[in-house]
């Protein structure tokens, strides 16, 4: 959203054009007559949708899936580019998603808060509402690990595997460990992690993997500074070897010295 905010935000959007109905759900068959001629008022983000909003009350509703990116200014357009946004200033941004596993939505923006995805997610985690305090409410007789527990969109919104790995080997806690079970000590220093861990991968454009780029064509760089993910068999920073396991279809990758509570 950040990447896409200096070239939409104050733009009379003068191209809307879905080249396809569908990606993993059907385009709204009235994005083009909604969108054509609105001006973008401000964008955000709930959890892993993008939110732009529009002068006409309408907010249109992004997901990427695993494949999807923005491209911004094309040289020429790709056979996965499947949105084309155009702006009065001449700027143009395409939606690419070879797998299209993400999908394109319209909402009225006033109404944004009942689309029916956000109605059970939990707090955001760099939102003031994640607290140690509210952890442990959430948390209580779990025996489900922590770490599926973070992973669970009702418990925390928008955390991926990847940073969910970082932030537990951060705060020093084992992501098997019950999450009922951690004490309100442990859960204020998981909250600190996990937005430590959140802040400084915005920092670096996030974490590319195989084919993801930015919206301005350069890499995320925040695989560079990855504590444990992806590191199965190197050296933790105490010195121990870094294992990997498989649950739920996601790598686990944990420190047993480190992260032996």
């Amino acid at each position: 959203m950040r990447g896409l905010e200096p070239v939409l935000k104050g733009q009379r959007l003068t191209l809307v054009e879905p080249r396809r109905a569908d990606l993993r759900k059907a385009i709204p068959v009235d994005l083009r007559q909604r969108m054509t001629g609105a001006t973008v008022t401000t964008l955000g983000r709930r959890a892993k949708y993008g939110l732009i909003d529009t002068d006409r009350g309408d907010t249109l509703l992004f997901h990427l899936g695993m494949s999807g990116r923005w491209r911004v200014d094309p040289s020429e357009l790709l056979p996965h580019d499947h949105l084309l946004i155009g702006t009065g200033a001449g700027r143009t941004v395409a939606l690419n998603d070879p797998r299209r596993f993400g999908f394109l939505d319209l909402w009225a923006t006033e109404d944004i808060a009942n689309y029916p995805p956000f109605l059970s997610m939990g707090p955001e985690p760099l939102g003031p509402d994640l607290t140690a305090a509210y952890l442990l409410e959430a948390l209580e007789g779990r025996g489900a690990s922590i770490k599926a527990m973070l992973l669970d969109q009702r418990i925390v919104a928008g955390l991926g595997n990847i940073y969910v790995c970082e932030a537990l080997h951060m705060a020093k806690i084992a992501p098997s460990r019950a999450a009922g079970r951690i004490s309100l000590f442990r859960l204020e220093r998981l909250v600190e992690a996990i937005r430590t861990v959140l802040t400084a991968a915005i920092l670096a454009g996030g974490s590319s993997l195989r084919d993801y780029v930015r919206p301005d064509g350069e890499l995320g760089y925040f695989s560079k500074q990855w504590r444990v993910y992806g590191r199965e068999g190197e050296a933790c920073e105490c010195g121990t070897t870094v294992r990997r396991r498989t649950e739920g279809g996601r790598s686990t990758f944990w420190c047993p010295k480190c992260q032996r509570g």
